[in-house]
């Protein structure tokens, strides 16, 4: 049975820190549903009713731009072992980049992964719990470490200037890039 609540608990937090994984879900009006599943140390609790999450350069940037465009977004944490559990965090964002106003207190949170691009600041209007029974069991190995040797391993400048490049979504909204270096 799914239960509402209108902010985070202490009990939300200990099992969301407890989970290695979770997914994005953003849309924009006549366009494709997002859906990502994000891992790394990328996600903090600021506080009841807001959370952040640092965003490392991968495929496209979708997320970016359906919340320029909407703001509407949904995350999920489903527990792989007991208890068997599923949280959703139902909200709006903004994506926040280096050159942005809050991008110095946001930052504080986290350390920069290699291919930091932003962080998206989250509002929480309702948490949603429910029994995850359907989920199977799975265990945790390991993060993979792909995706932080790629972006170790090339040029940061040239790296940078490829961000650039991505102007569009797969759907052609727009996004912003970064202006300067993540730091």
């Amino acid at each position: 049975m799914a239960r509402f609540f209108d902010a985070l608990s202490d009990d939300h937090r200990a099992f969301i820190a407890r989970q290695p994984l979770f997914f994005v879900a953003t849309a924009a009006a006549g366009g494709r549903v997002n859906l990502s599943p994000k891992g790394m140390d990328c996600f903090r609790v600021l506080g009841p009713d807001r959370i952040a999450y640092l965003d490392v350069a991968g495929s496209g940037n979708e997320t970016h731009a359906h919340l320029v465009a909407d703001g509407r977004i949904t995350l999920m944490f489903c527990a792989f072992d007991n208890p068997a559990l599923i949280l959703r965090l139902y909200g709006r964002a903004v994506p926040v980049l280096p050159q942005d106003e809050g991008w110095a207190a946001l930052r504080a949170h986290f350390t920069l992964l290699p291919g930091t691009r932003q962080i998206f600041d989250m509002t929480v209007e309702s948490v949603q719990t429910s029994c995850g029974w359907g989920v199977p069991h799975m265990r945790f190995e390991r993060e993979r470490e792909t995706l932080a040797k790629y972006h170790a391993t090339h040029d940061s400048a040239l790296r940078f200037a490829k961000y650039a490049v991505r102007t569009h979504s797969i759907d052609g909204l727009p996004v912003r890039n970064p202006t300067q270096e993540p730091g």
